[in-house]
């Protein structure tokens, strides 16, 4: 019996390293979809290796998770200043909508300040798959992330 895609993407984060992003795509695709309702309060985050330029941005900004306040208040970019977490106000703020990503509705961050949507999957109530979809880097790709608590 095949793992299901939920031990498909822990045994990713498990795994640490680089990471085909092929690979994770195809798991993050068949993945449920995470309910708004789930995705509220403090949730820290990282991201996956896969060559995307945004992997070593966000680690030379010390990114460290998203703090979703409502649905119609999130500060998207949580960073670490002297070791404690803090918003990184240069990245605005966020809401939190059903959006329609490969073919499945699910919660997806939309930034005010930024072309950039954060499209979510559900793999358990503390762990969240992410993807960011931007224009930013051009052909640079889908970054990959999760959240958890």
């Amino acid at each position: 019996m095949s793992e299901s895609p939920k031990d498909q993407f822990t045994a990713l984060i498990a795994k640490g390293g680089k990471v085909n992003e092929a690979d994770i795509e195809a798991i993050f695709n068949e993945l449920p979809a995470a309910p708004i309702d789930l995705i509220h309060g403090d949730w820290k985050g990282a991201g996956f290796d896969t060559g995307h330029p945004s992997y070593p941005q966000l680690l030379e900004i010390k990114w460290c998770g998203k703090s979703f306040h409502s649905t119609e208040n999130i500060d998207p970019v949580i960073v670490l200043k002297d070791g404690k977490p803090v918003v990184d106000d240069s990245w605005g703020h966020a809401i939190l909508r059903d959006v329609r990503f490969r073919g499945l509705v699910s919660a997806a961050m939309i930034y005010d300040n930024h072309r950039i949507i954060d499209h979510f999957r559900y793999v358990n109530d503390n762990l969240i798959a992410g993807a960011m979809e931007t224009t930013k880097f051009g052909d640079g790709g889908m970054f990959y992330f999760y959240l958890y608590k």
